[in-house]
C-alpha cells in the first residue's frame, strides 16, 4: 500500500528518484498518463489488472475506446536505476506540465507525479470542497 507526499526534482536527463520506502513494490512498473494532469506510476502487477479491465471494456463505446488509448496508448515500462531513479519520458512530462519540482504521492495501489506547482493548487482546492467530496463519497456508499 502507498500512502504519504515526497517532493524530489527530476534531473536534465529526465531522471526521477522515487522514495525508498516505494522501490520494493515498484521493481517492475509502468508509467502513464494520470487523470487531474499528473502520472500514475504502477507496480506492474496493479498495471496488469488495470490493463486487462481496460482491454475488456466495449470498442464499441467511443469514451471506452479513447479512455484505452489514453491509459495505454501513453503507457512505458520503467526501470530503476542503481540510486533509485526511473527516466520519465519527455512526452510525459509534457503531459503533466513537469519541469523540476515534482511531488509523489501514494494513493494506495499507485503513484501519483504531480508537477509540484500543480499538486499545490490541486491540493488547495480539495480541501476547501472537503465538505463537498466527503458528501459525494456517500453515493459511492463509502463512509469516512
Amino acid at each position: 500500500m502507498f500512502v504519504g507526499q515526497y517532493s524530489h526534482n527530476i534531473d536534465a536527463k529526465g531522471r526521477l528518484a522515487v522514495p525508498a520506502k516505494f522501490r520494493g513494490e515498484l521493481k517492475k512498473a509502468v508509467v502513464t498518463r494520470g487523470l487531474d494532469n499528473c502520472l500514475f506510476l504502477y507496480p506492474q502487477k496493479e498495471w496488469e489488472v488495470l490493463a486487462q479491465k481496460i482491454a475488456a471494456s466495449p470498442i464499441g463505446r467511443a469514451s471506452a475506446r479513447s479512455f484505452s488509448r489514453f491509459m495505454l496508448a501513453g503507457a512505458m515500462e520503467v526501470e530503476f536505476d542503481s540510486q533509485g531513479r526511473i527516466i520519465l519520458p519527455e512526452y510525459l512530462r509534457d503531459f503533466a506540465g513537469i519541469k523540476k519540482s515534482t511531488v509523489i504521492i501514494g494513493v494506495y495501489n499507485r503513484l501519483e507525479i504531480w508537477d509540484e506547482s500543480k499538486w499545490r493548487a490541486y491540493q488547495s482546492e480539495a480541501e476547501k470542497n472537503s465538505n463537498d467530496i466527503a458528501e459525494a463519497l456517500n453515493d459511492l456508499q463509502i463512509s469516512i
